[in-house]
């Protein structure tokens, strides 16, 4: 294995965190990754990691080494990924976790498999924060925040959320025209599917989360069950726009406290960041950031 093949390893490793993760990212054996480094440290004559029986973590000279070697290895990825694109079409197998969405998102996948016909994406949806190095996923969708450094991310755009409830329950419990009216009514609320933890109500101006006073009378982990119970008339729900958007056209649900509820959520794809996109990963890339912001901005009537 040559120098460079042994910085990939090394940087791979230390991205995933164990000899066994970084094998299966890298199509190799654990033993055949162990040597790599080890041959590594050999010619550099410091040791790369600390290690005992469970865990290995970086050493100090390591750290040093390590970020100018993950920068050396992205942008030679990269390159090789611009010729490849210039030379061939995006083909081969996509592994894509996101999370349970709505209608509109699926098209724009259906679209992609039609534009990509010699991609196969392999899909799989849930809720749950998914670890894509150790799962073997090429790319994740995810919503909100992104906190590990691990990884390289691309926003894909934005959504709103909104309040809504049938027609007949509004009816039944009048449409609540303050915030503290909230109180009184039933709040179908959604919790995390990792943490079990009730995702907070962004209400005001401010967005701030106020949800500390609200009736839970329903908690569920997917968007589609809160879309079914406001339908048939439970509650209040608090959805993304996307989820509700045919709803509020057709008048089946009618949003709420509009102006109570301008907040922004984003969607960004993340990978590896240990190497570049690949061809057909960056054609996956492009082509959501170009057609999902629409899909996102269906946040209720036009």
């Amino acid at each position: 294995m040559d120098l460079f093949s042994g910085i990939t390893v090394f940087v791979q490793v230390a991205d995933s965190g164990s000899y066994g993760a970084a094998a299966r990212v890298l199509g190799l054996s654990p033993s055949a990754v162990g040597k790599a480094v080890l041959r590594l440290e050999e010619r550099l004559g410091v040791r790369l990691f600390h290690r005992d029986n469970r865990n290995i973590s970086v050493t100090a000279e390591g750290l040093r080494f390590l970020e100018r070697c993950r920068t050396a290895v992205s942008e030679v990825a990269e390159a090789e990924a611009d010729l490849s694109r210039s030379t061939q079409a995006p083909q081969g197998k996509l592994r894509v976790s996101l999370p349970l969405v709505s209608e509109q998102w699926n098209r724009v996948l259906l679209d992609f498999i039609q534009a990509f016909p010699l991609v196969s994406l392999e899909l799989s949806y849930t809720n749950r924060v998914v670890d894509l190095v150790e799962e073997g996923f090429d790319v994740v969708l995810r919503i909100g925040e992104l906190q590990d450094s691990r990884l390289r991310a691309r926003r894909l755009g934005t959504f709103r959320l909104v309040l809504a409830a049938s027609p007949d329950y509004l009816l039944r419990r009048d449409t609540p025209d303050t915030l503290d009216a909230l109180e009184s009514h039933a709040c179908l609320r959604s919790r995390n599917a990792s943490t079990c933890r009730l995702y907070d109500w962004p209400l005001g101006p401010d967005a701030a989360e106020r949800s500390a006073r609200l009736t839970d009378t329903l908690v569920v982990d997917h968007n589609a069950m809160l879309i079914a119970a406001a339908l048939h008339g439970h509650g209040i729900a608090c959805v993304p726009g996307f989820w509700a958007h045919e709803h509020l056209i057709s008048g089946t649900l009618r949003q709420i406290l509009a102006e109570e509820t301008r907040n922004e959520r984003g969607v960004s794809a993340v990978w590896p960041s240990g190497r570049g996109p690949s061809q057909k990963l960056s054609a996956f890339l492009d082509f959501m950031a170009e057609r999902l912001p629409a899909a996102l901005r269906a946040s209720g009537p036009a």
